[in-house]
């Protein structure tokens, strides 16, 4: 685990980076993200308030103290946003970012430790970047990515693309599964979703197949006999992400869906999207299934199943009234 406790970093910060990482639980890329934010308004806003000349990157903020906190407004959260879109050309969804982390961090000074009376963000507004539609594959393309899969002699890949398909786990989840999460006696699995929150996913007639062959080759291997994880390497450890990328990559350029700039991300867009379409799942179900913490990150598939607009609309009782003549 990566360590932010910068001995360059004021005391303050660190233990901020402590609560989240502990107590909120945020997932490791969300602290990392949310520590450089953090730290780089506190490098801004610390170089102007001693006029000093040194680049912000330059800025050594080891020796802030709270007492300069109290001197934070909303008007240096503003300048800070101007500044991170004109002179670092960050993009709507980064400046974005960066203020959700400022509200997290000077909410922790007021709500948690107390040390600011007044939160600088209260009444800050920016507009929320636009939300694109997730990439994902139809159906056919979905049947000819298993159907190559399939062909392959690694019974393992095809379970993997199997259960991306079939489950919408993310690439993490899928990596940490062990094998004592199968229950097979309940058809389930436990996953290891983000912030350490665990969820069970419902194994279907593919997945249930797909997990008995690669076990029965998996379980077979006395090399790996004291790995605990459903998928291994060729060196019988737990396989990493980046191998399980290159081989969604792979079998989507042999399937000659290559060129579609998808990843294993997108194939849980796949997923979401499938169930949402043909298997009659609502938001709220889809919500427990893809372990989002929030409804509204699930809402985006609501939006892409044009064709069940298209039938309600021609499904409306009044569809076929036309004027007499």
């Amino acid at each position: 685990m990566k360590n932010y406790n910068n001995s360059g970093n004021p005391e303050f910060l660190n233990e901020y980076l402590a609560h989240i990482r502990v107590v909120k639980m945020l997932s490791e890329r969300t602290v990392e993200e949310y520590y450089l934010d953090t730290r780089l308004f506190l490098k801004y806003f610390y170089n102007n308030l001693n006029e000093s000349d040194k680049s912000i990157d330059e800025t050594d903020i080891s020796k802030m103290t709270t007492d300069d906190l109290q001197k934070i407004t909303l008007s240096d959260i503003y300048n800070f946003i101007f500044y991170a879109a004109d002179e670092r050309q960050n993009s709507q969804r980064a400046r974005y970012r960066k203020v959700s982390a400022l509200r997290s961090f000077f909410k922790y000074l007021t709500k948690v430790t107390h040390i600011l009376h007044d939160d600088p963000t209260r009444d800050i507004e920016i507009p929320s970047p636009k939300q694109a539609l997730p990439k994902f594959l139809s159906l056919n393309e979905s049947l000819k990515l298993l159907e190559t899969s399939g062909d392959s002699d690694s019974v393992r890949n095809f379970c993997i693309i199997t259960l991306f398909l079939n489950c919408g786990m993310r690439l993490s989840e899928l990596v940490g599964i062990n094998i004592s999460d199968i229950d097979f006696s309940e058809n389930r699995m436990r996953i290891l979703g983000k912030g350490n929150k665990e969820r069970m996913v419902y194994l279907n007639p593919a997945c249930i197949d797909a997990l008995k062959n690669h076990l029965a080759i998996r379980t077979a291997n006395e090399k790996a006999a004291d790995e605990p994880a459903l998928f291994i390497s060729n060196q019988n450890r737990r396989i990493s992400k980046r191998r399980v990328q290159q081989i969604v990559i792979e079998t989507l350029k042999n399937a000659g869906l290559g060129d579609r700039g998808l990843t294993t991300h997108k194939l849980r867009h796949t997923a979401a999207t499938l169930m949402y379409q043909y298997g009659d799942a609502d938001v709220l179900t889809l919500k427990e299934l893809l372990g989002h913490a929030n409804i509204a990150t699930t809402e985006i598939y609501t939006h892409l199943n044009d064709e069940s607009v298209r039938r309600a609309i021609e499904e409306n009782p009044l569809a076929n009234v036309k004027m007499k003549k």
